[in-house]
């Protein structure tokens, strides 16, 4: 007699299922956690940096005055054509142009000079000799603008006995910008000179005595070695440049000149809050933002793909 074994009844993974459970909470936790710790800042930028970004690209198609009682009249694109055809506009970002173009030399020519002359200067020097050269970034804009429009004075100022000139350098259409660009170049050459010292500090001794070795003279090392692996902390300094010196010149240009003499010296950051303030034009000043972001933001990308580019060609 034969007796034939029935086949085993599978039996349930019960011990299986918690353990899965277990794995799936920490695979969660492990995905979760990294955003848990950006979330207060990415929060911030959300309320600080695109909520103002979406109202202003909202309030540039309204017709507004900045009363809380007049009413808000949508016009569309209306702004930005009339922005569009205003002179000033146009004017403005010219002059913005030229201040950056005015500003490169002193924020990152001269701060590299600077920079790589100090490589000399060793022990306590080298210490004083960077306090002093980073001492005027640190002067607040409207007390810098208070003790240069003091020296610039044309009948008291030190400007004027030194050199006998009664010329008012602030007030004249042909010198207020040339002014604007040395007081703020003044102010950013120190801050200039600590990223290039930041750089220099990044790229390793063993390139130049390698090449000292090789033979390579000085000046060769500086040309084809310091320079060239010091190109990204120049491309920063440009996009710096290009991105905040228009506003690093905004509280220069309302101490001194408030735009003039002759509109000299508006730049597009100051026309946008002119036509805010001054004129009470609130979808103007919002269109005029817009554009500028989008502008500055093109040339920002454009920079930041290029020094990437850089950063790949040298590694």
């Amino acid at each position: 007699m034969f007796v034939i074994d029935a086949p085993a009844s599978p039996i349930p993974p019960v011990a299986a299922t918690p353990v899965r459970r277990r794995l799936t909470r920490r695979r969660a936790a492990r995905f979760v956690a990294p955003y848990l710790y950006l979330s207060p800042a990415l929060f911030l930028l959300v309320v600080w940096t695109y909520q103002p970004l979406v109202q202003a690209l909202q309030l540039s198609t309204y017709s507004w005055n900045l009363l809380p009682t007049a009413p808000m009249t949508p016009v569309g694109t209306a702004n930005y054509e009339r922005l569009l055809d205003l002179p000033a506009f146009w004017g403005a970002l010219g002059r913005t142009g030229t201040l950056i173009l005015g500003l490169l030399p002193f924020t990152v020519v001269v701060p590299v000079v600077i920079a790589m002359a100090s490589r000399r200067v060793t022990g306590r020097a080298r210490t004083i000799y960077q306090a002093l050269v980073f001492a005027p970034f640190l002067v607040a804009p409207v007390a810098a603008a208070a003790v240069w429009r003091w020296l610039l004075h044309p009948g008291t100022g030190f400007l004027a006995q030194v050199t006998g000139s009664g010329r008012n350098w602030v007030y004249e259409a042909s010198t207020a910008q040339g002014v604007i660009i040395a007081i703020t170049a003044w102010h950013l050459i120190g801050f200039a000179v600590l990223v290039v010292w930041a750089g220099l500090a990044g790229i390793s001794g063993d390139y130049d005595e390698a090449a000292r070795v090789d033979g390579a003279s000085p000046g060769q090392i500086r040309r084809w070695i310091t320079l060239p692996l010091l190109s990204p902390t120049v491309l920063f300094l440009i996009l710096t440049t290009v991105l905040l010196s228009p506003t690093l010149t905004f509280p220069l240009i309302d101490s001194m000149t408030q735009g003039g003499p002759a509109q000299a010296t508006t730049n597009i950051y100051y026309l946008l809050w002119d036509y805010a303030f001054h004129s009470f034009d609130a979808g103007l000043s919002a269109a005029a933002g817009v554009l500028l972001f989008f502008g500055f933001g093109l040339v920002a990308a454009l920079l930041v793909w290029i020094s990437e580019k850089v950063a790949v060609h040298d590694d």
